[in-house]
């Protein structure tokens, strides 16, 4: 027996019925919510840039001081680099003189250095200029149409063959973002292909693509309005693209699927919508809720850079699912019986009898599940192995491609200054009232810190210290010897600012503090790094106690959870093999091994960890409807299996090639995640899904369904179609328990109250179910 014969419909019932009968409304709301945002965003919207805020680090106060203190030395710097192929830029001067005179005059612009009276700013062979832009906000973040006026303004130059290139940020700026919208185009069609491939209708082929762009439309749209009144970084509209693109086709794909299996059982089409969104839509807002919950996790991180990542994709996952349960039953209303009408080949929806291959692979794992469980595990093993060399950091713009601007300013910065000028260090003195009042403590304390500085190993230069107009500070530039990417550079960063510069100054009251872009990069990974194992408790603890809610059942809960961090230790090792070891990274348009960027394995394990629990949640639903139903473990296991297969598979590949298609970003980060997720992917539809969650739960027999009258008690209920019947609570298994009676083969899983499709496994050898 099932809730809605003994109680009536539920809330989700009444509620796809419901869009189903007024489905021209529902259609309505979401294109005028769809042209509302996107009017608003076109008029309000905001922009994307990356911003770290860290208050309370030494990065922060001496940034702080250095804006408080000084003229021009706040907001955001870029250089912009000039070179020559014959003679020195100095043949140019008049030239140079015009274009930062006009670079000044442009709004936004706080300062432009004079590379002639500026201590370093020519090449020791005289080829090279570096002329250093300061802007009151991140240029990255600026108008496209920005670029136009430096463009104006550098045009003497490029007319006198000087090479003109422009460094990060304001290099990002005239970075074209056709990439990303290929990426997407070409998910798209692979999602077209591959559901035209499984499914065989043209009609339930674009009806969850309709439904996960409409999503996406909306999401992008609103994210776009609520950039304009908060920071985002600037991967936050693509991961949001990623993440709504691919769980809005899964999730809208799941209720289709269900949907046409209670048309082909002969259910009325009002009913069947109703019954597919009390049972693929309950499934769909669990996943949904665990997606979005793994996201807000990352805002126990404490850096409002992750936490806005985070909401970015977790708004993108949450209109998908609010599309899947409200605009899916209104089109397949529309559609009624003629989803399947046209079809490239005859449609299909969930297997039936025991003749299915997904029906066979549940008898041979029910047979050797140990077999297959070690297997797994020992294929997770090895691919997590990378994962002991991680090494976080920043990826410079020597990684990026040649084909942008900052990526060729960075190479002529590297042959004209040495690597280390791509990340220069500013070490920020704050004196005490002694070293202000005399000049002669100011100049005796900035020689002893200037030789200090010099005296460290991986130290390149050091300029010398120089007072703000104010006296408050002393000022001066470390260059290191290595790239900004570097683990040397690291290493030097903590050496001066846990050692060099407190014992420098230990004694004479001054403080210092080390800031400027690349040690605030460090601090960032250092930050982020402390944070990681928190989040990840944060992240399981929720998750655990929301599927034990759910499914009530701790060990199916504690079991999704231990595969999931299996899963995603895999994901992290073939990261790390591809773009820090460098195996195959060529493929992905990158030509050196750079470190994995500081906030990708935090953002991987969010969303991954959310991803993992939507297959999981999708079967486990299965499995136990059945179980509710006949009480019988290993016919719910390989009922779950069978009846999910074919959706399943095809949702894993939609959402791997949605995701890999973004390796054609220019961003690495960007790259970075696209891989670690669509690796992630597949292997929680093959490993997970076909060998581990399987094996496991035969192994497990009814223990799998065991659940404490205190802790029943104890828990929620949160199946909105009210407590569902059957045996939900049950004692540990007994070694006398015998095996429950399955029935007769041949039927078909439909939904409730539908009989469940007689799956006949044999147990495996020993089990008492």
């Amino acid at each position: 027996m099932n809730t809605e014969s003994a109680q009536g419909p539920g809330l989700l019932h009444r509620s796809g019925r419901w869009c189903a009968r007024h489905a021209w409304r529902v259609v309505a709301l979401w294109v005028l919510a769809l042209m509302g945002l996107g009017l608003a965003n076109h008029t309000w919207g905001g922009s994307f840039a990356d911003s770290f805020s860290l208050p309370g680090t030494s990065t922060q106060t001496g940034a702080d001081l250095l804006a408080a203190h000084t003229t021009g030395s706040g907001g955001t710097a870029s250089a912009v680099v000039l070179t020559t192929d014959e003679g020195p830029v100095t043949g140019h001067r008049a030239a140079i003189d015009s274009a930062v005179a006009d670079l000044r005059r442009l709004p936004d612009v706080l300062s432009v250095t004079d590379p002639f009276t500026t201590p370093g700013a020519v090449s020791a062979d005289g080829g090279s200029a570096q002329v250093t832009v300061r802007f009151d906000g991140n240029p990255a973040s600026f108008d496209p149409s920005y670029l136009t006026g430096v463009d104006t303004a550098v045009e003497p130059l490029r007319a006198a063959d000087v090479t003109v290139e422009y460094g990060a940020p304001l290099g990002e700026l005239a970075t074209p973002k056709s990439a990303d919208r290929a990426s997407e185009a070409i998910g798209l069609a692979v999602a077209v292909l591959v559901l035209l491939i499984g499914f065989g209708s043209i009609a339930a082929t674009g009806l969850p693509l309709l439904t996960a762009v409409i999503g996406l439309a909306v999401s992008l749209a609103g994210l776009g309005l609520l950039a304009g009144q908060f920071g985002f970084a600037q991967a936050a509209p693509t991961l949001a693209a990623m993440m709504g693109l691919g769980v809005g086709i899964d999730y809208a794909l799941f209720l289709a699927t269900r949907y046409r299996a209670l048309l082909h059982a002969g259910t009325e089409t009002l009913e069947a919508v109703g019954r597919t969104v009390a049972t693929s839509g309950r499934a769909v807002l669990v996943a949904a809720a665990t997606v979005a919950m793994a996201l807000g996790g990352l805002c126990a991180s404490g850096v409002g850079f992750i936490g806005a990542l985070g909401f970015a994709a977790g708004l993108s996952v949450v209109v998908a699912a609010a599309a899947s349960v409200t605009l899916t039953p209104a089109l397949l209303g529309l559609l009624g019986r003629r989803i399947d009408r046209f079809h490239v080949r005859r449609p299909v929806a969930e297997p039936t009898g025991e003749s299915d291959v997904w029906h066979r692979w549940a008898l041979r794992v029910s047979r050797r599940p140990w077999l297959f469980l070690v297997s797994g595990l020992l294929v997770l093993g090895v691919l997590a192995v990378p994962v002991a060399s991680l090494q976080l950091g920043h990826v410079d713009a020597g990684a990026q491609s040649t084909s942008r601007t900052d990526r060729r300013a960075y190479d002529l910065i590297t042959e004209g200054f040495g690597p280390g000028a791509n990340g220069p260090l500013t070490v920020v003195t704050h004196l005490d009232s002694r070293h202000i009042a005399s000049e002669g403590l100011r100049k005796d304390l900035a020689a002893a810190l200037q030789r200090d500085l010099a005296a460290v190993p991986g130290v390149a230069s050091v300029t010398p210290p120089v007072a703000s107009p104010d006296h408050a500070l002393l000022i001066t530039t470390v260059v290191p010897t290595t790239g900004p990417q570097d683990r040397a550079t690291a290493d030097l960063i903590h050496t001066l600012r846990d050692e060099t510069v407190p014992q420098a100054l230990s004694g004479t009251g001054a403080t210092g503090y080390l800031t400027g872009t690349t040690a605030a990069a460090q601090t960032f990974t250092d930050t982020l790094t402390a944070k990681l194992s928190l989040i990840i408790a944060v992240v399981v603890a929720a998750a655990f106690l929301l599927l034990l809610a759910v499914f009530r059942s701790p060990l199916v809960a504690l079991k999704a959870a231990v595969l999931n961090l299996f899963s995603i230790a895999a994901a992290y090792g073939v990261v790390v093999a591809v773009f820090q070891w460098g195996w195959g990274s060529s493929l992905f348009g990158l030509g050196e091994k750079v470190p994995v960027e500081s906030y990708v394995p935090m953002m991987m394990f969010a969303i991954v960890f959310g991803l993992s629990m939507d297959y999981e949640v999708f079967l486990l639903s299965r499995i136990r409807e059945t179980w509710l139903q006949h009480g019988d473990n290993h016919l719910a296991v390989a009922t779950g299996i069978a009846a999910t297969a074919r959706v399943i598979t095809c949702a894993a590949l939609i959402m791997t090639s949605v995701f890999l298609a973004f390796l054609l970003s220019t961003n690495v980060a960007v790259k970075m995640l696209a891989l670690g997720l669509g690796v992630s992917v597949i292997i929680d539809a093959t490993v997970v899904r076909l060998l581990l969650v399987p094996a496991s739960m035969y192994l497990f027999g009814r223990a799998n369904w065991w659940l404490p009258g205190w802790l029943d008690r104890l828990l929620p209920h949160l199946d909105p179609e009210g407590p569902a019947a059957g045996p939900e609570v049950l004692p540990p298994p007994s070694p006398e328990a015998g095996p429950a009676r399955a029935p007769a083969p041949g039927h078909e899983v439909a939904a409730e109250p539908e009989p469940a499709p007689a799956l006949d496994v044999a147990p495996a050898r020993g089990d008492r179910r």
